[in-house]
């Protein structure tokens, strides 16, 4: 990693990681998004955003746990391609990526996660807390899209 960019990238992807970890703990609560008080997946993403970057670039609206079954639109999928660009290839992902899962082929992106390490990821696991998982198969045929979390402006 010689050229500013690789360099960029790197350090974007460290300070991602690191505040994804200083989330480790928070309490799962459905739309919530405050670290050590409670948030879900979306609210997670949502704390890293503001650490990283500020203001968020959107506020979603509310949202039922069964959102994606209900609506079939791929609002997560959608809200992270024009937050972060095109999606990266999975082969491609490195620690910090955002990682999208959909439950079944052909559903909509129902849940995210932070890339932690190539076997590892941060995310909030509902009835708990945000914790780190490994990236097992069941959870790795689930990756829908991976992102990476765009340079400060």
């Amino acid at each position: 990693m010689t050229d500013g960019r690789c360099l960029h990238d790197e350090s974007m992807r460290l300070q991602v990681l690191a505040t994804a970890r200083d989330w480790l703990g928070t309490p799962y609560r459905h739309q919530a998004s405050l670290k050590g008080v409670g948030c879900d997946c979306l609210g997670l993403v949502r704390g890293i955003w503001r650490d990283i970057h500020g203001a968020e670039p959107e506020t979603p609206p509310p949202y039922r746990p069964d959102w994606a079954e209900r609506s079939g639109e791929d609002r997560l999928w959608d809200a992270a391609t024009r937050a972060m660009g095109p999606p990266i290839d999975l082969s491609a992902m490195l620690p910090g990526d955002l990682i999208l899962f959909r439950w079944r082929l052909g559903m909509p992106a129902k849940h995210a996660g932070i890339l932690s390490d190539t076997e590892r990821f941060i995310h909030a696991y509902e009835q708990a807390s945000v914790v780190e998982s490994a990236l097992v198969p069941s959870w790795r045929r689930r990756i829908a899209g991976v992102f990476r979390f765009p340079e400060k402006v």
